[in-house]
């Protein structure tokens, strides 16, 4: 057997054909914060463009990325009415994922009934909340927080060959 037919055998060209309208998998299950999740591939149904936020909020659940992001964020809040900032916080990650680049974009996500609450949200912020949020942080520690974050997560990357 000469190498060519063998590379060939090792590297089918192309993906595999499914026969008819079956399924590609079954449920899949992914921990969010929402707890567990059962997600499945509908192939008839419409493309959103998050709709695959299922699989990275389970990546920032696991990695603990997002807790952290919310928990060491400079951000604090003294009155009772104020939204939370898991909220907050939440709503500007959805958004900018979402790719939004004004404030008035955000009102967009209020229509989004599933992943604010995969993410450990209670309600979408509004764009005056986040636009009062964002105008309240002190620059220099702000930037120093949001520097660590970026720093970690791709500081494990560089010691990787």
């Amino acid at each position: 057997m000469s190498d060519e037919t063998a590379l060939m055998k090792v590297h089918p060209e192309g993906e595999p054909q499914k026969a008819g309208n079956e399924p590609w998998e079954t449920a899949i299950s992914l921990d969010t914060f929402a707890g567990k999740i059962q997600f499945r591939w509908a192939p008839d149904a419409e493309v959103s463009s998050l709709g695959q936020m299922p699989f990275f909020i389970e990546f920032l659940k696991t990695s603990g990325l997002f807790e952290n992001w919310v928990k060491d964020c400079p951000l604090r809040y003294t009155s009772p009415n104020a939204p939370r900032k898991q909220d907050v916080l939440g709503t500007i990650l959805l958004s900018v994922l979402a790719g939004h680049w004004r404030y008035a974009h955000i009102s967009a996500l209020r229509g989004d009934g599933v992943n604010p609450e995969l993410l450990g949200m209670t309600k979408v912020a509004s764009e005056d909340s986040v636009r009062r949020a964002l105008s309240a942080l002190q620059e220099e520690e702000s930037a120093s927080w949001l520097k660590q974050h970026l720093r970690a997560s791709y500081e494990p990357l560089l010691e990787e060959p």
